[in-house]
């Protein structure tokens, strides 16, 4: 077995990766911690009860790298960076579900809080299987990405090619309310999103430079990318529609199955794509259609699973070397 650790597991996403830990066949939950720790993980998470339990402790790196060789980091921006310096110096090898190893420096610091960390940031795999399997697997260190990034660049990676970059490319992305974090705010109280939608931070969104960093560094081309994320009465999911004018007339779902025939967590619909189909799973659903050279693109994925959490645990499995899909969940929560 190896042994790992989970540092923030009050949180929505720190709660899914020990969902998905505790049935692993090769890792064993060793260390579990929060920022303040003192109490045991049923405490924290009554539905484990019966199920696995354990102390939550006071996040501490050298106690990780006393007992685990891999961490998962469910932290904050920023707060993140910190720990990961800690834990690379003593050996151990993260998988960091925050922003902070996600963009190149300029990128990072342009829209979040100057680096502390840039020698491992220069070091750092983007965690998109699909698009770093390879390098992935010999990672010591992994940034897992966004829940809308995940979503929009696995529908617009097969069409780059196809795609006029002279055009903007506009993304309507809608999420549900577990994608805010567990704190409740202002837009997430129950009386504000409760029968609601609305947008929020459009064109402003941090995950936009994220989307545009990645399609760039893969495609060599720098589309003009409009982000407009929007929140919903739902506790899981995201859905993205994606738009864009092409240089010549495809057959969208042809070009959909043949870039992902290989892979495991991808399915193609001849119609489209919902967010309960894949709710609880590691999937991302995607359908696309044309009308002339307008492209319409719709993804699906569960926010804080595929966007999240199970994403993390494929990544770990790599970077152990263990096939990608060992106690990765692929059972949606339908109805």
């Amino acid at each position: 077995m190896i042994n790992v650790a989970v540092i923030g597991a009050s949180g929505y996403t720190g709660l899914e990766l020990v969902k998905i830990l505790v049935g692993h066949p090769r890792f064993e939950l060793a260390y579990v911690a929060t920022s303040e720790g003192g109490m045991r993980l049923t405490e924290l998470h009554p539905a484990m009860q019966g199920i696995f339990d354990c102390d939550v402790h006071k996040a501490d790196a050298a106690a990780v790298a006393a007992s685990c060789e891999l961490a998962f980091l469910a932290l904050p921006h920023m707060t993140a960076m910190g720990f990961v310096k800690e834990l690379m110096a003593l050996g151990v090898k993260v998988v960091d579900l925050s922003a902070d190893y996600r963009l190149k420096r300029e990128t990072y610091e342009a829209h979040y809080v100057p680096h502390i960390d840039p020698e491992n940031l220069e070091h750092a795999v983007y965690g998109l299987p699909e698009l770093n399997r390879e390098a992935i697997k010999s990672a010591r260190l992994v940034a897992n990405p966004g829940c809308y990034p995940t979503a929009s660049i696995l529908g617009l990676l097969p069409f780059t090619k196809y795609i006029d970059e002279d055009f903007p490319v506009f993304i309507d992305a809608k999420s549900g309310v577990s994608g805010a974090g567990k704190k409740c705010t202002t837009s997430t109280h129950f009386v504000s999103i409760n029968e609601n939608i609305f947008a929020y931070k459009p064109f402003e969104h941090r995950h936009e430079p994220e989307i545009r960093e990645k399609l760039l560094l893969d495609s060599g081309k720098d589309f003009d990318i409009n982000f407009v994320p929007h929140l919903i009465p739902a506790t899981r999911g995201e859905l993205i529609d994606a738009y864009a004018l092409l240089k010549e007339e495809i057959d969208p779902i042809a070009v959909l199955k043949a870039y992902y025939a290989d892979e495991p967590f991808v399915r193609i619909f001849e119609n489209p794509v919902d967010i309960k189909a894949c709710s609880g799973t590691n999937f991302c659903d995607i359908y696309a259609k044309v009308r002339g050279k307008k492209l319409y693109v719709n993804s699906s994925v569960d926010n804080i699973v595929r966007g999240s959490s199970s994403q993390a645990v494929a990544n770990a499995n790599l970077m152990m070397g263990l096939e990608e899909n060992t106690g990765i969940p692929i059972i949606a929560y339908v109805p």
